[in-house]
């Protein structure tokens, strides 16, 4: 395990925590704003564990004040959140609708009041739903109509926010959204999770081009979820297997971002289900970034099944789990993020979300006392730090999360913040984790000052 000693960052590295429009917001029928596709998942009954859904989910629509004065408490220097875009625009394109900008304009003046950095993601999964009834990412019009959506955000925007995510996580908006139907929209088939990477990795391009005209001098990157994969032991087999999951959940969504082509052993095993490629469209899934961010809770360890040689999931017995049923397995980060540096060279890398989710509950006193997630957090920095000692240009760590919120299919379940919330009375309550990190990021800035 890394211990807090060990932990040593460069002095401008950006201490952050993040979270996302419909896991927080509330207010889905506010203002004008129109149905996403997680609104209509969310009331499709059995969906969503005990059908619950975004409706109110934290109200930080209305506590936003609330909610920013506590994040400068902590002591945070950024806050990655997302902007809805069934707010801004309720039909997908078209007429804009001017409170939905209005609710991010007074966010945006309000952390930069308290000294907060704002760091935007464009898309966080929440489709308008018109835009899905047309097609949602298997149709290409949808590239043009985020790219759009874009544009309207950034004119608005780019004053202010100078650092932009394209599109949080393309390997879960398309397989779990449109290959396996577990996510909203709830589509299933191959053919449909590989067109909608490939729209929504082009609309991360289009985006970009958008950011880099309207806002020149702004900082664009994109979010992907990678799990560094280890093959369960040395044989042939094994390590075959852990490269083909390798090749789904990560090189299909890096390389093509990085390298301009999709990985060539996983498009022989997709053969029969190619993505819609269309001349120009790698240029454009390519066109250079300013970081990446990356996505990391866990590892996954893989071997090849005996009978039939394909890829199975080995849970190591003696290892520690959070409540989703994630190893804590900090090497693991620090191995991802050695990985991508070596074999993609962004030029600055994000942790844009990294946290776990335990069974928090309130004490006598009114306290969280939540040890397992100041642990997990203390070796995944541990991690991080030493990754950053073996040269890889990480620039900044985003908690997830600021606040418990709704978990997506899991409901309120699973809960991810160093902030607690009584999902009755809305009532923020920090847990110790968050009093641990307020306490590392002052730490660091103290260690900066007496260089």
């Amino acid at each position: 395990m890394y211990m807090t000693r060990e932990l040593a960052f460069p002095p401008h590295f950006v201490w952050g925590a993040a979270t996302a429009a419909y896991q927080i917001e509330g207010a889905v029928q506010e203002d004008g704003r129109g149905e996403s596709i997680w609104d209509r998942f969310a009331a499709t009954p059995s969906k969503v564990r005990n059908d619950e859904s975004g409706a109110i989910a934290c109200d930080h629509y209305h506590r936003f004040k609330e909610d920013v004065a506590l994040m400068a408490e902590l002591g945070l220097r950024a806050y990655r959140f997302s902007i809805a875009w069934p707010r801004i625009l309720p039909t997908g394109r078209g007429i804009v609708n001017e409170k939905g900008l209005d609710f991010y304009d007074r966010l945006v003046d309000e952390l930069l009041d308290h000294g907060i950095e704002p760091y935007a993601t464009l898309y966080h999964w929440d489709l308008p739903q018109v835009l899905e009834d047309e097609g949602g990412w298997v149709n290409r019009d949808t590239v043009e109509a985020f790219a759009g959506y874009t544009g309207i955000v950034v004119r608005r925007l780019g004053d202010r926010v100078h650092n932009w995510i394209t599109q949080n996580e393309p390997q879960v908006v398309s397989w779990m959204g449109y290959g396996w139907g577990k996510h909203a929209p709830g589509r299933t088939g191959p053919s449909n999770a590989i067109a909608a990477a490939h729209h929504v990795l082009l609309a991360h391009g289009r985006a970009t081009e958008v950011i880099r005209r309207e806002s020149p001098g702004a900082q664009v990157g994109i979010t992907l979820n990678m799990t560094p994969i280890y093959p369960a032991s040395d044989s042939a087999k094994d390590e075959a297997a852990a490269r083909l999951v390798d090749g789904t959940l990560n090189r299909w969504f890096a390389d093509p971002i990085f390298r301009g082509e999709y990985p060539a052993d996983i498009v022989e095993l997709y053969a029969e289900h190619a993505p819609p490629i269309r001349d120009g469209d790698m240029q454009t899934v390519s066109t250079p970034i300013d970081f990446l961010g990356l996505n990391n809770y866990s590892r996954n360890v893989v071997r090849a099944d005996p009978a039939s040689g394909r890829p199975t999931h080995v849970r190591v017995e003696e290892a520690e789990y959070t409540d989703m049923d994630w190893e804590v397995y900090p090497q693991g980060l620090r191995d991802l993020l050695v990985r991508v540096h070596h074999d993609y060279a962004p030029k600055h890398i994000y942790v844009t979300e990294n946290g776990s989710s335990f069974r928090d509950v309130r004490m006598h006193d009114g306290s969280v006392q939540d040890p397992e997630r100041q642990r997990y957090l203390e070796g995944y920095l541990g991690a991080a730090s030493s990754a950053i000692a073996e040269g890889v240009p990480l620039a900044g760590y985003f908690v997830w999360s600021l606040l418990d919120n709704f978990e997506w299919a899991h409901g309120y379940w699973m809960r991810f913040g160093i902030v607690y919330v009584d999902y009755r009375t809305l009532e923020r309550v920090p847990k110790e984790s968050a009093r641990w990190y307020s306490g590392l990021i002052k730490q660091q800035a103290s260690a900066v000052l007496q260089v």
